[in-house]
Order: structure tokens, then C-alpha cells, then sequence
């Protein structure tokens, strides 16, 4: 059987099963913010965010939003400051629990990495939880443990960060 798999913005529509993909993947570690603190970090960089969208069901999300480096966002409030920064901050992605173990985390990784590049940025940052730092250290990213970060991400959390690699010939740059 064949799958129509599409990376694409994020639609008004999407919201509730982005609300509850990000509910099941964190509410064993107390983490969850909520669908309209999710919604304000959207805001800030429409741009950024996308859903990983499955023969038309949302099984997945990225949510990244430009913030300064060495910080991210406090998860207790919505955001409400747009930062103007060389940063690309990963705030969050979610692959559906069915889903997992089959390369798409890495998709949208891949995804955001061209972004970020095609906009201009000089690093992306995240805050590795649950123990997901090999991960993201496969992808690039190396660990800061002297980042302070706000409560709520748990003992565990690192704050990484990444290069953005050099855009390709023929690729366009352009800022946020």
C-alpha cells in the first residue's frame, strides 16, 4: 500500500490532534503545555512550524521559533516576545507513537535543517528530554550542560545546539 507522506504548514484545522499528539508524547513527564501555549510559540515563526502529514491525518509536528542562544522558552507561559536572533530554537517534535522507529523524526530533523538554512539562520538549539540526546547528537547537535534552563524540562534535559550548514549553490537565503 502506498503512502502519501507531505511535510506542510500548519492549519487552523491542525491544532486539536497537534494538542493531543503532544499530550500522549509528554504527559508521563509532566511537560505538557497545552494547545494555546503551543499556538503562541507558533505564532512567533509560522514559518518554522510544520506538521508531518500522513495520507491527510496530522502524525507528527515540529514547532521552532527564533530565540536567543543558550535560552528557550519557559514551558509554565505562552510565548509572547518575538526574539530577532541567528538562532533557530526546536522547541518541538513529535512523531505519533505508532509512527516512530521509521525515520520520520529524522525527516522533519532534515526538514528544519533546510529552513534554517534557506532563511538565513547560523545555529538551531533544542533541549534534549527523556533521554533523547543520542538522538539529536546523531543529527549534529552537541550538548551545552552549563545552559541554565528555566523549570519544567526536567533533571534530565540538555540544551543542545547545532551548525546550520553553508547553503548549497543555487539555494536561497533569506531572513525571518
Amino acid at each position: 500500500m502506498n503512502h502519501t507522506l507531505r511535510i506542510r504548514g500548519i492549519a487552523e484545522t491542525d491544532w486539536p490532534r497537534i494538542a493531543a499528539l503532544e499530550t500522549a508524547a509528554y504527559v508521563d513527564l509532566s511537560l505538557t503545555e497545552g494547545e494555546e501555549t503551543l499556538r503562541s510559540r507558533a505564532r512567533i515563526s509560522a514559518g518554522t512550524c510544520f506538521v508531518l502529514d500522513l495520507d491527510g491525518a496530522i502524525a507528527g509536528y515540529v514547532l521552532a521559533l527564533p530565540y536567543p542562544p543558550f535560552r528557550c522558552p519557559d514551558l509554565s507561559r505562552p510565548e509572547r516576545v518575538v526574539h530577532h536572533s541567528a538562532n533557530l530554537h526546536l522547541h518541538d517534535l513529535v512523531v505519533s507513537a505508532p509512527l516512530r522507529r521509521r525515520g520520520l523524526g529524522s525527516r522533519l530533523v532534515r526538514h528544519l535543517s533546510g529552513v534554517a538554512r534557506a532563511r538565513g539562520f547560523a545555529t538551531t538549539s533544542l533541549v534534549a528530554v527523556a533521554g533523547k540526546e543520542r538522538f539529536w547528537q546523531a543529527h549534529g547537535y552537541r550538548a551545552h550542560p552549563e545552559a541554565h534552563l528555566p523549570p519544567g524540562y526536567g533533571a534530565d534535559a540538555v540544551y543542545m545546539s547545532a551548525q546550520v550548514a553553508a547553503a548549497r549553490p543555487g539555494e536561497a537565503r533569506r531572513a525571518v
